[in-house]
């Protein structure tokens, strides 16, 4: 299973690195999610399942989830929720204004 989660990870990782390297602002902000989920999931990945008693009394030796991690994924979605909105939101002004989502073209003049 932790095999096909890194696979996973991985590919999340390249699909949003080859979306940053774009010059289209929305690609971009596509690729920035993905990477934080591929994090997510990176971060659920190394939780794991913890052999031992949880910190309770009359539980002994059973298998349970540290729900750190998934505190942790579940405030980072939230975050990237909001941050996602924001730049779509920027970027959405800016290709009102400007006319285009192509970085190239939002450099401005070279006498500047």
């Amino acid at each position: 299973m932790e095999t096909l989660m890194s696979i996973l990870i991985g590919l999340f990782f390249t699909i949003g690195t080859y979306l940053i390297l774009t010059k289209s602002l929305l690609r971009i902000i596509l690729g920035t999610s993905i990477i934080s989920h591929g994090v997510h999931l990176l971060i659920l990945t190394m939780g794991g399942v913890k052999a031992g008693g949880p910190p309770l009394l009359g539980f002994e030796e059973i298998t349970f989830t540290d729900p750190i991690p998934q505190a942790l994924i579940l405030t980072a979605i939230v975050i990237n929720f909001a941050t996602t909105a924001l730049f779509l939101v920027l970027s959405y002004r800016a290709y009102k204004v400007i006319g285009t989502d192509n970085t190239e073209k939002m450099r401005g003049n070279e006498d500047e």
